[in-house]
């Protein structure tokens, strides 16, 4: 029964739209956490545009927690799959015990740490005084629900590997409904604001948490969750940090590239400005959400087939893969480009921020068109184990490119705001360009 794992023998494109489509769903699905959120709170009255720029200070933090949840899930998952296609299910098992740990520690350390020191964080992730109050108060109740945000998130992703595609995107569906259904009774209902949206949240992604766990101790899946694999071991702790590390710096980096952006926003323009930024950061996520997804779905392909040494498998998925990400961020894209106002007015209804929003929309997101090759190569050496390949290619795009240039370009001609809007378009051009190039090269002695 072994030999007939559809991963192994079902035709490869038709496997990886079946694996891929539902995985994606669940990734735009997810993406409805953050834009519902946004959406809602923009619209509170009087106070919709300084709720929405004190959310958007809270989100570095919200992504260095689910990077946290990268670190031990995707690092994890990934191994595993490598591990499944060896026909090494015990050790698999193992590694998804160890990964689950590491995902409650993670959990508590981040909680307590951003528990204690949220307000000088915040200040300093571009939170003005006009600003702090809401920050504060989302993120308070936020950081409450930290471990059912990690086990969500991190343990999605084994199942995801093992196949079953439909399952994780259930996980995402039911609390991202949820939290739609929620959202407007605690923000405006309640009257709370924007504590009711992080409440909305929180609740939302312990519902998920449950469904995950539930799903991963019980009869269906192939890897279980088992007590006596919670035990950490050195060696596949350090063999899940090592290929996690990558999606990590991904997501981490984000959150420096955001309190950058931020608190140039602050410096060169005002809080509508921070506001802008939540915006567009949602904006990104739009285009960024569905090709990580369609990678998520590939990837069990990949790496299984990698594992069993069937390279035709392994190099048919990966061409499947480029050419529908690219497809997906040009056509996007181009769409951004033809109607930026129809973008921003899902978030607001402020028109000094439409005003303000509509070219710096078309200019920060137009290096987003080459993001599918970018997304494509980088996944494909992460389903292949080339954890320090890719440790390079997540930090080439943000720290070594975009946050440099962030720094520099607004004094260039003193370009300000427009300058700190160039480099995003420019790190992505240079990066995506670099990627493609490496990943042609090493493919081939990787895969020989």
């Amino acid at each position: 029964m072994e030999n007939q794992n559809p991963l192994e023998t079902a035709p490869v494109t038709k496997l990886i739209f079946k694996l891929a489509i539902p995985t994606v769903l669940a990734q735009l699905v997810n993406l409805l956490y953050n834009i519902v959120d946004r959406i809602y709170v923009g619209r509170i009255p009087e106070t919709g545009s300084l709720s929405l720029a004190g959310l958007g200070v809270t989100f570095p933090i919200i992504l260095l927690v689910s990077a946290f949840a990268m670190l031990a899930g995707m690092g994890g998952a990934s191994r595993a799959a490598v591990k499944m296609g060896a026909k090494d299910n015990d050790t698999a098992e193992k590694i998804l015990g160890n990964s689950t740990m590491l995902l409650i520690i993670f959990s508590v350390v981040l909680a307590s740490v951003f528990m204690l020191t949220k307000d000088w964080i915040l200040l300093r992730f571009g939170a003005s005084k006009a600003t702090l109050p809401y920050a504060s108060d989302y993120i308070t109740i936020y950081l409450v629900g930290t471990v059912f945000v990690q086990l969500a998130l991190g343990l999605n992703m084994f199942i995801t590997n093992q196949g079953f595609t439909k399952t994780s995107m259930l996980t995402v569906c039911i609390g991202a409904v949820l939290n739609i259904v929620l959202d407007p009774i605690f923000i405006y209902a309640f009257g709370m604001g924007v504590k009711g949206a992080a409440l909305a949240t929180i609740i939302s992604q312990a519902v998920s948490c449950l469904w995950v766990v539930k799903f991963l101790t019980g009869k269906k899946t192939i890897l279980k969750i088992r007590l006596k694999n919670l035990k950490l071991k050195k060696d596949i702790v350090v063999s899940v940090l090592s290929i996690g590390i990558s999606p990590f710096i991904m997501q981490a980096t984000e959150c420096l590239i955001q309190l950058t952006f931020n608190n140039g926003m602050l410096r060169y323009g005002n809080d509508l400005y921070v506001a802008l930024m939540s915006i567009l950061f949602s904006l990104m996520q739009l285009i960024w959400l569905p090709l990580q997804g369609f990678a998520q779905g590939a990837s069990p392909v990949i790496g299984y087939n990698f594992g069993a040494r069937k390279i035709d498998r392994v190099k048919k998925a990966f061409y499947v893969q480029f050419i529908v990400s690219i497809a997906f961020s040009i056509v996007t894209i181009g769409m951004v480009e033809l109607f930026p106002n129809f973008f921003l007015r899902l978030f607001t209804n402020d028109t000094e921020l439409i005003k303000i929003g509509t070219n710096t929309t078309r200019l920060f997101l137009a290096g987003m068109a080459v993001m599918g090759a970018q997304s494509a190569c980088q996944q494909t050496f992460l389903a292949l184990g080339e954890a320090k390949t890719s440790m390079f290619l997540a930090c080439l795009r943000k720290i070594i490119l975009l946050f440099p240039l962030a720094l520099i370009l607004p004094h260039v001609a003193n370009m300000g705001v427009w300058g700190l809007l160039m480099a995003e378009p420019i790190s992505d051009v240079i990066a995506a360009t670099c990627t493609t190039a490496m990943f042609y090269w090493q493919s081939k002695k990787i895969l020989r």
